[in-house]
């Protein structure tokens, strides 16, 4: 867990896993944390908000904003929410599963993973912009991972928060492509998107800051050829993460329960 250098008013608290990365900004005018982390370490990303609001002078904080609703994103929105009734933003096309609950629709019982219920305040229409702390911020949406998710892209700065659309060497498991649906062509397309924005430097959803774009563009379009040529190959990809994920998460586990 790291700071990095980034222009006034933005610090991101990296993790490795099984949490994203949470990107804390701040401003006269409103302080937003974007991706909250997974639950088991909500009581630490809440400690992370609180020492940055104290660290800065700052009474409140305004809203969660959440890339996508994969756990490790958003489970950590129930206690900020709790604690500074803060507005919870998420992409558009999740409000409805979100509004009912559905963890099926929201894939926590295909992933075998927990959320704390939360409620939808706001939504993330791509095309539109956001106020993030001292600055706007320009919603994108980012298909592939998952159908639903977008990045934030800062212009002036050149900052792009990528969630797992790209990571310095790589890209979230494809999903859809695991439930019989399209997704490697969506990941091409928002690789695609991303090479022609100007960037200077890149927030992911896992993993440090990196600045050298190009170099993780060319990975991440290997990485996708590699998979795209052999469906076998992401499904074995994918549920080899899950379980590690799960592991993880478990630290210790008598082997009868996993076999269960």
């Amino acid at each position: 867990m790291s700071y990095f250098s980034l222009p006034l008013g933005i610090e991101v608290f990296e993790w490795g896993w099984l949490s994203a990365n949470n990107i804390f900004h701040f401003g006269e005018e409103d302080v937003s944390l974007v991706d909250s982390g997974y639950c088991s370490h909500q009581s630490m990303t809440l400690d992370f908000v609180r020492n940055a609001l104290l660290r800065h002078q700052l009474k409140n904080l305004d809203k969660v904003v959440n890339t996508h609703l994969h756990s490790d994103h958003c489970g950590g929105n129930a206690q900020p929410a709790n604690s500074y009734h803060c507005k919870i933003w998420i992409p558009s096309a999740e409000a409805p599963a979100v509004e009912s609950w559905d963890e099926n629709r929201l894939s926590y019982q295909n992933l075998g993973q927990e959320c704390p219920r939360f409620q939808c305040d706001e939504v993330l229409e791509p095309g539109q912009s956001i106020q993030l702390g001292r600055y706007q911020w320009t919603i994108l949406s980012a298909p592939g991972q998952d159908p639903h998710p977008v990045m934030l892209y800062q212009e002036e700065h050149g900052i792009l928060i990528s969630a797992d659309a790209l990571w310095e060497e790589g890209f979230g498991v494809v999903f859809p492509e695991m439930w019989g649906e399209p997704g490697f062509e969506e990941v091409a397309q928002t690789l695609d998107l991303i090479e022609n924005l100007k960037i200077s430097v890149v927030i992911p959803g896992h993993g440090k800051i990196f600045t050298d774009v190009t170099k993780s563009i060319a990975t991440a379009l290997s990485r996708l050829d590699y998979l795209a040529s052999n469906s076998d190959r992401n499904a074995r990809h994918g549920a080899k993460v899950l379980l590690k994920y799960k592991l993880i998460e478990w630290q210790i586990k008598e082997l009868s329960e996993v076999k269960e």
